[in-house]
């Protein structure tokens, strides 16, 4: 690693509040978080990371400064055991750890709540992304986590009031099958656990999170959980009455049409709408004949002129 002053870019001389502010700006705008597409970004994060576990011990930036160990924390002189001199393993000594900064970062760089405690707490564990130890535990610690990536899905609303199984595109290419929750809405989220980016750090992958998208469909308008639908009749079906087909989620159904149905109301179909709770409401639109008719137009004649009713006030 470059000299861990030069990283954070402070001067030999920096008050610990100095390495901290430095180190601060350095992880908000490097954070893997914020760049998971940028290797480079990630990679300056744990530079500084690394510089900053350094300096915020007090033992170990003593160290570093009269020339005992480098800037990696490996010693310099053949047989020299930091521990033997009072050193410890990574982590903090007195100062502030990368982990409290981070848990700042990640909070919006607001309080963690019960005040900070001077030193290191017995059998605390040190966030290091790179360690495989927790400093004076003996535990195995965990490594920083992979960032997580968006993801969305189009799906019909038949796939969606019938909890289907879709497929997932990640970003990294990689193709899924999950099954949507029951009574998914638009918009809503789904986490796909360790489907997310790689941790530049060896640790866990993060999370997909997919998003779902309802698809425009061909015949419904929804309502709640209500479907709106237009069905074309015939104008002898609206005066005779008839049996007609209906669209629904599952297939067509067969509807009454009573003789000299009103066409302003909505017909309802129980039961019919999303998930099984709403209904269809069929929105009936009497069509004429493409190009005319002779016949219809002379009897339409025939009703104005010695059968004529009022419609409108």
């Amino acid at each position: 690693m470059r000299d861990p002053y030069s990283v954070l870019g402070v001067g030999k001389n920096a008050s610990e509040k100095e390495i901290k502010t430095a180190y601060r700006k350095l992880a908000k705008t490097y954070h893997p978080d914020q760049n998971s597409d940028d290797p480079k970004a990630q990679a300056k994060f744990a530079e500084a990371t690394n510089a900053y576990d350094l300096l915020s011990d007090k033992q170990k930036r003593a160290q570093f400064d009269r020339g005992e160990i480098d800037a990696d924390g490996n010693p310099k002189f053949a047989g020299f055991d930091p521990r033997a001199h009072g050193g410890a393993a990574r982590g903090q000594a007195g100062g502030f750890s990368a982990e409290d900064i981070l848990k700042e970062f990640m909070s919006g760089f607001g309080p963690t709540g019960g005040g900070r405690r001077a030193g290191p707490q017995p059998g605390a564990q040190q966030w290091d992304p790179f360690a495989g130890a927790t400093a004076g535990a003996g535990r195995a610690q965990p490594r920083a986590k992979g960032a997580d990536s968006a993801a969305s899905v189009r799906v019909s609303l038949e796939e969606a009031s019938n909890a289907k199984s879709v497929a997932v595109k990640l970003p990294g290419g990689k193709t899924l099958s999950i099954k949507l929750p029951a009574e998914v809405e638009d918009g809503q989220q789904i986490r796909l656990k360790g489907q997310g980016q790689p941790s530049p750090f060896g640790g866990e992958p993060g999370d997909a999170i997919v998003t779902v998208k309802f698809a425009k469909h061909k015949s419904f308008r929804r309502d709640g959980n209500d479907l709106r639908v237009d069905l074309p009749i015939t104008l002898y079906e609206a005066v005779l009455g008839a049996k007609v087909r209906v669209p629904t989620l599952g297939g067509t159904v067969e509807l009454n049409l009573p003789p000299g149905v009103d066409t302003a109301k909505s017909l309802r179909l129980k039961g019919k709408g999303m998930f099984g709770k709403g209904d269809i409401l069929v929105n009936l639109r009497v069509v004429l004949p493409e190009g005319g008719d002779p016949d219809l137009e002379s009897l339409m004649r025939f009703w104005r002129d010695q059968k004529p009713y009022t419609v409108r006030d």
